[in-house]
């Protein structure tokens, strides 16, 4: 598709063919698009996407305008801030904490909320303000609401959004709790990905009101929810599609390091040793990681690079710090080694959950929805709110979400 746009000058227009190409950019979003242009909402530096969770340099405006426009227009994430505003050096810094989304992934959630002139739209962050005007010139500024937990990036967005005319509610606060003085809501956008879609959300929503958010289990992996409000307060619907966005200020992890798994013991220390013939390549993909998330609960991996060889080490851990595990990737070979130490046998459970998916054919997000009840219960589901996923660990049928460390 890329090839197709080569020879067009970097632009508003050459990104449009793009987006409606790939069928993100509907025909009722286009007006917005063409009256919002991106480049209106990217600050003089950031550091553009290059796939997947990988940032480029960054690129700065006014030492390199072509390069920044070639970005701006690209169909892109564009790192705003690392670090909550704690780095500023030229490298990426260690954790993205704003950006200006991808287009597609943008136009794709506006498509899925589904907002029509005389709505009322609540986002869930303001980031550098692009959505925002993009709500603002479908809904009218009076009927847009967004609440941003960076006061820097606020003051941006709100700066932003002025010179372009745009004059929507915006608030510096804690986006799990909503903005209640202006509910009920027809629609709840969260720019940030959730593993606990809050209650306040749910609560400000009307009855069949729409909330769409980037729902990522602990796991890592996620995809983009819609739910629809019920009279009784609960929110159900089907996962729409892939998707990678940072993690709600909120709801982020304070995962601990693998040496306090080991406890001062050299690894593997008195952990079991066994073989496995599932590769860590087979539930390395978004897809079955995004599964294994909905089966297990409170696990997460990392995995340690040797060089450029194709080997790592796929570490998994529990939040709880009680349990690890570790399956080394040789590209050479069939079978893993395999060792796992703790209550939890971690390995299995991933084995486990991953049998399972293959067992159902493998299914894709479409298939899958979930269930938010009214006491915070969130319960995954399989075509049908009455199959629900079982996690794979302890837990049972259905689990609340663990605090946030």
């Amino acid at each position: 598709m890329a090839e197709a746009h080569e020879g067009r000058e970097a632009g508003p227009a050459r990104l449009a063919s793009v987006l409606l190409e790939n069928g993100a950019l509907t025909s009722d979003w286009l007006p917005a698009y063409e009256a919002v242009p991106r480049e209106a909402f990217v600050p003089d530096v950031f550091w553009p996407g290059r796939g997947g969770a990988r940032q480029g340099r960054a690129i700065d405006r006014t030492a390199e305008p072509e390069a920044w426009r070639e970005a701006v227009y690209s169909d892109r994430s564009l790192t705003t801030q690392y670090d909550d505003g704690a780095h500023t050096g030229p490298e990426p810094g260690t954790s993205p904490s704003c950006s200006n989304s991808q287009p597609t992934m943008v136009f794709s959630m506006l498509a899925t909320l589904d907002a029509a002139p005389g709505h009322k739209a609540l986002e869930v962050g303001t980031g550098t303000g692009w959505c925002t005007a993009l709500l603002c010139e479908r809904l009218g500024s009076p009927h847009v609401f967004t609440v941003e937990v960076d006061p820097q990036n606020a003051q941006w967005a709100r700066q932003a959004l002025r010179r372009k005319g745009y004059a929507p509610t915006t608030v510096v606060g804690d986006g799990a709790e909503g903005y209640a003085p202006a509910a009920p809501y027809d629609r709840v956008l969260f720019t940030a990905s959730v593993r606990d879609v809050p209650q306040a959300a749910v609560r400000q929503t009307r009855p069949g009101g729409l909330i769409v958010a980037p729902y990522a289990p602990t796991y890592g992996a996620g995809a983009v929810v819609q739910l629809t409000v019920g009279e009784d307060g609960t929110a159900s619907g089907p996962f729409v599609g892939g998707a990678s966005f940072m993690r709600l200020r909120q709801q982020r992890s304070n995962r601990r390091h693998t040496r306090e798994y080991l406890a001062g013991n050299d690894w593997p220390a008195d952990a079991v040793r066994s073989r496995t013939a599932l590769s860590p390549e087979d539930v390395g993909d978004w897809l079955p990681m995004f599964v294994l998330g909905l089966r297990t609960s409170g696990v997460f991996p990392w995995a340690e690079q040797y060089g450029d060889t194709g080997a790592y080490t796929l570490w998994l851990r529990d939040e709880a710090v009680t349990s690890w595990a570790t399956v080394d990737y040789d590209p050479d070979v069939t079978e893993f080694v395999v060792y796992q130490d703790g209550p939890r046998h971690l390995w299995d459970e991933v084995e486990a959950a991953f049998a399972w998916w293959t067992e159902q054919g493998r299914p894709g997000y479409a298939r899958f929805g979930l269930t938010v009840a009214p006491d915070g219960i969130h319960t995954p589901w399989l075509d049908s709110p009455l199959n629900p996923v079982k996690a794979s660990a302890r837990e049972g049928l259905v689990w609340p979400t663990p605090p946030v460390a």
